[in-house]
């Protein structure tokens, strides 16, 4: 039995992985800037030369540039991965229902797949989209909760 829930939990995060490193895969996001020789050789309580603060400050332009470009990077992999999310638990809702077990992995992966969009979401630093990726997180749960516990089965007839 407690193979079941073991089974359950490994399926639905292979699902969230997978929808993840999807997006990786064929959207890349910005690259990190790498922290230049000179401030990593830096040594305290030494002056600063012209060449170690004209590194420090395009290093630091540079995290500033990867910052603004994760924003909407992020974003999109919110959308992208929300997207995946409700492929997902429509799937186990509908076309795999019939096989419970596989199912609840799959629908519990969803549910971690909605998570992952929403934290993304919370990384775009955009309030309004923060708002909407909630939203439509909640109305998520709220639809699957009743789908899968409240809704009325149809008995068969005899």
């Amino acid at each position: 039995m407690i193979f079941k829930y073991i089974y359950t939990i490994f399926l639905a995060l292979l699902v969230a992985l997978f929808v993840g490193l999807g997006i990786d895969a064929f959207y890349p996001g910005p690259k990190v800037p790498e922290t230049p020789i000179i401030l990593e050789t830096e040594k305290p309580g030494c002056e600063d030369t012209i060449e170690l603060k004209n590194a420090r400050l395009e290093f630091n332009q540079a995290q500033k540039d990867f910052a603004e470009k994760s924003k909407p990077y992020n974003r999109n992999v919110s959308i992208l991965s929300l997207a995946g999310a409700i492929v997902v638990l429509v799937a186990s809702l509908t076309l795999l229902s019939k096989i419970k077990m596989i199912a609840d992995g799959i629908l519990l992966g969803g549910v971690f797949t909605t998570a992952y969009s929403i934290i993304r979401g919370l990384m775009s630093e955009d309030t309004k989209f923060r708002f909407l990726i909630v939203t439509i997180g909640l109305i998520i749960a709220l639809v699957l909760g009743y789908i899968k516990f409240i809704q009325p089965k149809e008995e068969p007839e005899t």
